[in-house]
């Protein structure tokens, strides 16, 4: 049963990263292993058209990025060209993988802006071959090799006693 976002419900405490995807980073060289997000894939997370997983920052758990990437991914000028990181992706099955990561500031109908950070790129591959769907809760991870960031993907579903079990 995958968890919708609309419903009313206690969070439980993210769980840890499961061990086969802590052993595929250890067995990598990969270090500091961080949560990065978990949430609820929206519509347009899962939209061909938009081709993205939005990563909202007020939604961030912990800072992921050095300060060196941090003003690398706000050097772009967000009219037509945004600056992008190629990083590592492994997804739900470990199948290793490329895929951009950008800063997007959003600006809303009020006037305000929403600044998130995006997958791009290869998003719709990633969504299709893990069959993500909208309402079902996904984990980004990030951690480091020789202090190359990295994702890790992890998709969850929940059991009926409220506790995750990965995909």
């Amino acid at each position: 049963m995958a968890i919708r976002c609309d419903q009313q419900y206690t969070t439980p405490p993210p769980p840890d990263l499961p061990i086969k995807f802590r052993k595929r980073i250890r067995a990598l060289g990969g270090s500091d292993i961080a949560l990065v997000i978990q949430k609820c894939l929206f519509k347009t997370d899962v939209s061909s058209g938009h081709n993205r997983l939005s990563i909202p920052l007020n939604q961030i758990r912990q800072t992921f990025l050095t300060p060196q990437e941090t003003e690398f991914l706000n050097s772009g000028d967000n009219k037509k060209k945004c600056s992008e990181m190629e990083v590592m992706l492994i997804e739900p099955p470990l199948r290793r993988g490329t895929i951009s990561l950008r800063k997007w500031e959003m600006k809303k109908a009020s006037g305000s802006v929403t600044s998130m950070y995006v997958l791009v790129g290869q998003w719709n591959s990633v969504a299709w071959r893990n069959a993500l769907r909208e309402d079902e809760t996904v984990q980004l991870w990030s951690f480091r090799i020789n202090s190359k960031l990295c994702l890790a993907l992890v998709n969850r579903r929940a059991k009926s006693n409220g506790y995750f079990v990965e995909f």
